[in-house]
């Protein structure tokens, strides 16, 4: 045994069977020292010191001294000491002591009731001690705390004792009360939320140290999964102690701490759990965030969410950003709170301004990003189902007289001024990013609202365009921005301009979102056909990211989806053959699933709900350093990340399968449509059999000539997805990585799979429709039948009658024998005859009608699916013809 062991069995020994109190005393402060300092001597006194000192604890509780060391003995005990030496996936002894001391109830029982002992040090020890478990041991001490009785009410009760202690508790129940639903609940109905005010009140709210923090962290533990402790804060004590940690004094340049600004980060994550209203799992969320919303609204929580967000630009970066965010959850849906911002001014005399200017003015000037994405949120959510506010932003944007003038203060203009003066000076001093991100907030302006896209769709600007001959639209100013961003981006190597990463993203997200459901702007976009060259040159080109593929590819398909023109050349026809000829189908669908996959990242509302506790404080202080570590981990800007949000997401694969469906409907379908009129199949008057019957083939050999159309048409495009498959294999086997060629080849399959199955699908009707024929054909030639019989039987009667009159005439010549009336018979025979004959006539002629419809439907469905529809009508006329004196006769010679 190693002597750091010896000496620990041998202290231990002392300690359990000496006599002498003071030298059990001296034993315990000597074996306190050994563990404090050396490993090994954790890792024995783990294995055999623990029942000795819980011992201790037990029976000598009049020992205060000793009971003191057998506490620090063990707290030293549960501590990591750190060593060089050793690999680091090393088993630490701590962590192995603390899962032997809080593996029986028994233990933290004992220690639960040590924390009502009058001694100072003896409470103090107890504490650190259970926060040490805590640390190592989170769920199964919590699950023991919750099996002792009163063991939360006895932690709640120290939140009242000394301040030394009183912080250890703090920090003790803060860890306590993690993902733990049953202990929040049990600690809010001990009335936490009232003492923890109070402590925060007494250390003088955001001013105060990092008990504040503490505070501050247990409260959004006991808020951020549950809307009924949200709604008990509210009901309790209100928001007003909340709005106390807010406030701060106007140009107060240099008092920010780095405490003080945790402290207001801490509140400001308070405010935004409020405004969330709960988890989204639970079903009274949205009345809960509708009523925060409007409580903390009554507080005038704007005026210092401003005043942090937005005047205060001496603040800290991720206080700015925080407070920014705020506002936008504070307005978001709630038409009050967006009436208020709207009208709310900033700055002050003689330097006011709207409050929608200012956060605009943040957008465009700013150098970090997450400022400009926090920014960009609060346009986001104030535009978000509230079209009037949409539509009162969308009307100031107009060129501004004093537009070329750049030493003008931006408080002198409309919002709608700046907006657009940001958005066409690209083209003068090449400032893409400003253009960048007034693209991002007009793009917000006009979504889901066709009068704000049709407004902005006829802002003309002054620079004439010689191919048009007139003014140039705001559109294609836009397009124009997007290409000096592509060639500008082209020049430079992406991988040391990351920053320019994000420019043409978000201007085609801008393009989409005017596009979606506006056929006016498609038909705006296509006037020119360098802007349709130009976007299947974002798609197609090697130069340009993933991301950009796939916007440009979405782009296209919004000009197929949503055009109404009729014009040859710009109609949804000719955008996808462009589509086909120079991207190829295969290609252009494959820009979806790497659009798909680049834009897959976590949810930015977990990144920024990001738990503030003590050891992520410093580093949740700087968002520069966060930006800086995210841009060296991954390639894609976080900008991205960031504004291409779930929402949009979602919004985008919605989008994708429309264009999807919309684009192979058109490639299953001939490029002139032809309308089938029921009067083209009905007999003119006046116009006889054979010409009825020329007219008809003549229409079924238009319709066989388009299908052949389409078949030769799919055969083209099939030959297509053979030879793109061939070529990007081919491509992809050149490089080192093989995940391209598995998305080509799994998406090929999928192609053909589905192709087979439509197929199938085809053939199984086409049969269904010849049996259907069939039957209709076979009854066709019963009817002729029945006809012949009926005009046989007709004629019989008649050689009757005539037999009948000769009959008559022999009698009267006969003479002296009375006679019967024979006309009179003859005239009632006849008219019973006819009455007979025109009611068989009439039935037949109904059933020859409805077979007839039934025919001609069947002949269109069959020419639709390739059939030669010619051949089956010769067939049924040879098959059904009324068989002449030849057949006749050459039956009865048979016979």
């Amino acid at each position: 045994m190693p002597c750091g062991c010896s000496y620990v069995e041998r202290y231990l020994d002392r300690i359990s069977n000496g006599t002498i109190p003071d030298d059990r005393r001296s034993a315990m402060t000597e074996l306190q020292s050994l563990v404090a300092e050396s490993r090994s001597a954790q890792m024995s006194f783990g294995a055999m010191g623990f029942p000795i000192l819980l011992n201790v604890l037990k029976e000598d509780r009049e020992d205060v001294e000793l009971v003191r060391g057998a506490l620090e003995t063990f707290v030293s005990a549960l501590t990591p000491i750190e060593t060089s030496q050793g690999p680091k996936t090393e088993v630490q002894p701590a962590s192995m002591n603390s899962d032997l001391l809080s593996r029986e109830t028994e233990n933290i029982s004992l220690l639960l009731s040590l924390l009502s002992e009058e001694d100072f040090y003896v409470r103090y020890y107890t504490i650190q001690l259970l926060t040490a478990l805590l640390t190592n041991s989170l769920k199964r001490l919590q699950e023991a705390i919750l099996l002792i009785p009163r063991g939360i009410t006895v932690l709640m009760d120290m939140l009242m004792d000394r301040e030394v202690i009183r912080n250890e508790a703090l920090l003790l129940l803060t860890y306590l009360t993690r993902d733990a639903e049953e202990i929040q609940k049990i600690v809010v109905f001990e009335g936490v939320f009232e003492k923890i005010f109070s402590i925060i009140r007494e250390e003088g709210y955001s001013d105060g140290g990092v008990v504040v923090q503490d505070c501050l962290e247990l409260l959004n533990n006991l808020i951020r999964h549950s809307s009924s402790n949200q709604m008990l804060l509210k009901e309790t004590m209100g928001f007003d102690p909340l709005i106390s940690i807010l406030k701060i004094r106007r140009g107060s340049a240099f008092n920010f701490t780095q405490q003080k600004t945790v402290n207001l980060l801490g509140a400001l994550n308070t405010v935004e759990l409020l405004l969330t209203g709960g988890p989204s799992s639970e079903s009274g969320k949205d009345a809960n965030k509708n009523a925060n919303q409007a409580a903390l609204a009554q507080k005038n929580i704007l005026d210092h969410l401003l005043l942090l967000g937005v005047e205060s630009q001496w603040a800290p970066v991720a206080l700015r950003c925080m407070a920014l965010r705020c506002i936008g959850n504070l307005v978001l849906r709630n038409p009050q709170n967006l009436d208020s911002l709207a009208k709310k001014q900033v700055g002050e005399e003689p330097h006011v301004q709207p409050a929608l200017n200012a956060i605009l003015s943040i957008i465009l000037r700013t150098s970090i990003a997450q400022e400009f994405v926090a920014a960009d949120f609060v346009f986001k959510c104030f535009c978000e189902k509230n079209p009037n506010g949409q539509a009162l932003l969308a009307s100031t944007i107009a060129p501004h007289p004093n537009q070329g003038d750049t030493h003008r203060a931006a408080s002198d203009m409309p919002f709608g001024s700046i907006l657009l003066q940001a958005l066409v000076s690209s083209d003068v001093n090449e400032d893409m990013e400003a253009c960048c991100r007034a693209s991002s907030v007009l793009s917000h302006i006009i979504n889901d609202n066709l009068q704000s896209k049709d407004r902005v769709l006829q802002i003309q600007l002054e620079t004439p365009t010689p191919s048009l001959g007139r003014t140039e639209p705001l559109l294609h100013r836009i397009v124009t921005c997007l290409s000096i961003a592509a060639s500008a981006d082209g020049e430079n190597n992406q991988s040391s301009h990351l920053e320019e990463s994000y420019i043409q993203p978000v201007i085609l997200r801008l393009l989409i979102v005017w596009l979606v459901d506006c056929s006016n702007a498609v038909n705006c976009l296509l006037e020119s056909a360098v802007h349709l060259n130009y976007i299947i040159e974002l798609a197609s080109s090697k130069r340009y990211t993933a991301c950009v593929h796939g916007l440009a590819a979405v782009v296209l398909g919004a000009c197929v989806l949503y055009n109404a023109s009729r014009e040859k050349g710009r109609d949804a026809f000719a955008v996808a053959d462009a589509i086909s000829q120079k991207i190829g189908l295969t290609t252009y669908f494959l820009r979806f699933d790497e659009l798909r996959k680049s834009l897959a990242h976590p949810s930015s509302k977990q990144r920024h709900r990001k738990e503030l506790s003590r050891s992520s404080a410093n580093s949740m202080s700087d968002f520069q350093e966060i930006e800086e570590d995210e841009t060296n981990k991954d390639d894609q800007h976080p900008v991205l990340s960031e504004i291409f949000d779930s929402q949009f997401v979602n919004f985008l694969n919605k989008l994708e399968s429309d264009i999807r469906e919309n684009i192979m409907d058109i490639f299953s379908r001939t490029k002139t449509a032809t309308a089938v009129l029921p009067a083209e199949l009905e007999q003119k008057n006046g116009e006889v059999d054979g010409e009825y019957i020329k007219r008809l083939k003549s229409f079924v050999e238009k319709q066989c000539n388009e299908m052949q159309d389409l078949l030769a048409r799919n055969a083209m495009l099939a030959e297509e997805f053979v030879k793109t498959g061939g070529s990007n294999t081919a491509d992809t086997s050149q490089k080192p990585s093989s995940g391209r060629e598995r998305v080509q080849m799994e998406a090929l399959r999928q192609e053909l799979e589905g192709a087979k199955r439509q197929i199938e699908s085809l053939k199984t009707e086409k049969s269904q429709i010849e049996a259907e024929a069939n039957h209709q054909r076979n009854l066709a030639v019963k009817m002729e039948s029945d006809l012949k019989s009926l005009s046989d039987a007709y004629n019989s009667l008649e050689q009757a009658n005539y037999r009948l009159d000769a009959e008559v005439k022999t009698l009267r010549q006969g003479g002296g024998v009375p006679y019967p009336d024979v006309e009179a018979i003859k005239a009632q025979a006849k008219e019973e005859a006819e009455k007979d004959s025109e009611a068989e006539l009439n039935d037949l002629l109904v059933c020859l009608g409805q077979e007839q419809s039934k025919v001609e439907k069947l002949s269109a469905r069959l020419a639709e699916l390739g059939e030669d529809v010619d051949a089956l009508l010769q067939g049924i006329g040879d098959d059904t013809a009324i068989p002449d004196d030849d057949d006749e006769d050459e039956d009865e010679d048979d016979e």
